[in-house]
């Protein structure tokens, strides 16, 4: 579990292709200063555990699956990464709960010198999103300043720019995206509900009401 609160910035050193997926060599300090083999690292928002530490930093194994469904399949060696180390039980929360589980990616479209910056959004995700509401662009945890049709801006303040990857990004770039996982649960738990009015069309508060008329 994160917090979207980036504590690093990172850079790629090497990427070693295998068969299934691939090694990460990430040179860090920070993040690594209390880690070990196990532990788990965010990478530009993706979770992952360190499978060595070295002089310099950390590696990480990535399988394919995540390659594909995240950006770190484009990273080449020299790329910089933002980096969050697992949170610890009694920290404080200064984003909002991440997971580190990536549910798609999204396209920078534009940004201004104010930090107005705007992203597409693939529209099987447009439904978590709301105003004021958290998301997660490429690990950092950030407030929906504005819908649109299709997608979403958020304002970025300068320290923001300056201290994760955000800053170094061009329109075009692709970014990871982590919607709010509490939408998700609140989904997943409302799903009988609106299945069950979808089929028979009577709202519960309905039947409530005409069982208690019954009752009197």
């Amino acid at each position: 579990m994160f917090t979207g609160i980036v504590e690093e910035l990172g850079e790629l050193v090497a990427v070693e292709r295998s068969s299934d997926g691939a090694r990460l060599s990430l040179a860090a300090s920070v993040v690594t200063g209390d880690s070990s083999p196990g532990d788990s690292i965010a990478v530009n928002g993706v979770c992952l555990t360190v499978v060595r530490l070295t002089e310099d930093g950390f590696d990480v194994d990535v399988v394919d699956e995540t390659l594909r469904c995240s950006t770190l399949g484009e990273l080449v060696a020299g790329d910089r990464v933002n980096l969050e180390r697992a949170m610890a039980l009694g920290d404080r929360l200064g984003g909002h709960i991440v997971q580190g589980h990536v549910d798609d990616t999204a396209t920078l479209l534009a940004a201004d010198a104010d930090g107005r910056t705007e992203f597409s959004l693939p529209p099987h995700l447009a439904h978590y999103l709301v105003e004021k509401g958290s998301i997660t662009v490429d690990g950092i945890s950030l407030t929906v300043a504005g819908l649109t049709e299709d997608g979403f801006s958020v304002a970025l303040i300068p320290t923001t720019r300056e201290v994760t990857t955000l800053g170094l990004r061009s329109p075009g770039d692709r970014v990871n995206i982590e919607v709010d996982a509490l939408a998700k649960h609140v989904e997943r738990l409302m799903a009988p509900q609106l299945d069950r009015l979808t089929r028979t069309g009577t709202p519960r508060a309905a039947d409530n009401g005409d069982s208690r008329e019954q009752a009197r």
